[in-house]
Order: structure tokens, then C-alpha cells, then sequence
């Protein structure tokens, strides 16, 4: 399920950058995200790109739903990058069609409620236990930011969400205690990795593979040819 948003974003306090620089014949994506999962993820399909991740605060409001959040954090991700790479160019005109930053976030949500990375073994264990046997929600949320050439302002922020659900088999309490052991939980939304060890879990998934891996492809894809980012295509 995908759910398109679009957002105009004005910054009046915000000025325009001078002239001079040189330039390029296309736009440069900046990616506003430190995974290196979303920037293999760019390269399989021939985007090539530029990390530079956004620094955001990236606490759930209270009573935020996990869909609301997930848009939040890729629309200040990749206002954040943008701002960010206006300030680094300031006084030059970085590209002759503007920078084009993306940004990105994913999260793994049951019964409405926010999994995020695990504190611990006991807490993973909980976490990977409560899926069991059962489907969760994945969601995606990709943004997409440009503004005006050599200036500052983000004059438009295109947003999308996209959801997957995947579903786990059961699993003991030992596997999920090896599992741990393994290493590959610990810095991971919900305690696995759908492209690692974490896969034999997985039972049935409904949606975006790539989605759930940190990026979904295809949203991403369509959104970047039509700022003139092609992908391997052209």
C-alpha cells in the first residue's frame, strides 16, 4: 500500500545564494541517511549518491501513530540534507538543475506500536517473541527535497509511505537467544534483519521486499525520474 503526499515547504527568513561555482548538467542526490543498506540499495539500481546524513531529533511525539512518525522523519531528513548542503554551497551555484536531497526512514510497527532497536538480549528475545507466529506492519517513508539553484530555500518536499506486512513463523525462545548471539538484532528496528540471518523467520511477506530492507525501489525510483535522476534505464 502506498500513500503519495505532497508538501510545499517556504522558508521566508531564508535567502538565495549569489553566483559563481561551477556547474552540472544534471541534479546531484544527496542521501540524508547514514544506512548503508538505502545507499546499496541506490547503487543496485544505478543511482549513484552522496551521504550525508541529516542530524534530527528522532523521538516519536506522544501519541504520534507509527505512519505520522515514519513521514515525519523522511520529510526532516531530507529538509534537514537540503538545508545542510544550501549552507555547505552558499556563495556558489552547486548545480545548473539544483540539489536534489532524499530522505528516508522505516519503521517496524505492532498493534499500532513502535518497535524500535533492541536495549538488550532480554529485550530483543521480547521483542522477536511477540512476533511470533504473527504479522507485523512495516512502514516505509521516502521524501524527496529541492529548491531553488544556489539557494537556500526548499521550495518543494514530496513525500511518500509504504506499507508491507510481514509475517513470522514461530519461533522458541533458544532460537531467539541464538539469534541474538549471532550479533545481528542489536542495531536493527524489531531485532532482525529480513536480508540477513533474520530471513529464515519469515514466512510470508506482503508488500516491498526493498521496502523493508530501508527503501522501497520502486516509490523511490519513479520519484527520482521525475527530478531527471535516471536509474541504470537512463
Amino acid at each position: 500500500m502506498t500513500h503519495d503526499i505532497s508538501v510545499t515547504v517556504s522558508d521566508s527568513g531564508l535567502s538565495s545564494g549569489a553566483a559563481g561555482g561551477a556547474t552540472l548538467s544534471s541534479p546531484q542526490l544527496i542521501l540524508a541517511s547514514g544506512s548503508p543498506r538505502r545507499r546499496d540499495l541506490l547503487a543496485s539500481i544505478g543511482v549513484p549518491c552522496e551521504v550525508a546524513p541529516a542530524d534530527i531529533d528522532e523521538s516519536p511525539r506522544v501519541g504520534e501513530s507509527p505512519e505520522h512518525y515514519v513521514l515525519r522523519m523522511a520529510r526532516e531528513k531530507a529538509q534537514t540534507g537540503y538545508r545542510a548542503q544550501a549552507d555547505r554551497w552558499e556563495g556558489h551555484v552547486r548545480s545548473s538543475a539544483g540539489v536534489v536531497v532524499l530522505g528516508a526512514d522505516t519503521a517496524l510497527a505492532l498493534e499500532g506500536r513502535i518497535l524500535g532497536k533492541p536495549r538488550d538480549e532480554a529485550d530483543a528475545c521480547e521483542m522477536l517473541l511477540s512476533l511470533s507466529g504473527r504479522s507485523h506492519q512495516v512502514l516505509s517513508g521516502i521524501a524527496l527535497c529541492r529548491g531553488t539553484v544556489g539557494g537556500r530555500d526548499v521550495t518543494h518536499c514530496d513525500a511518500e509511505l509504504v506499507e508491507s506486512r510481514v509475517t513470522f513463523r514461530h519461533i522458541t525462545s533458544d532460537e531467539a537467544k541464538r539469534y541474538w548471539a549471532t550479533g545481528e538484532p542489536a542495531d536493527k528496528a524489531g531485532g532482525y534483519a529480513i536480508q540477513g540471518l533474520g530471513a529464515v523467520f519469515v514466512s510470508h511477506l506482503e508488500g516491498s521486499y526493498s521496502a523493508v530492507v530501508g527503501l522501497p525501489l520502486y516509490e523511490a525510483s519513479r520519484m527520482l525520474m521525475a527530478q531527471d535522476i535516471g536509474c541504470w534505464e537512463g
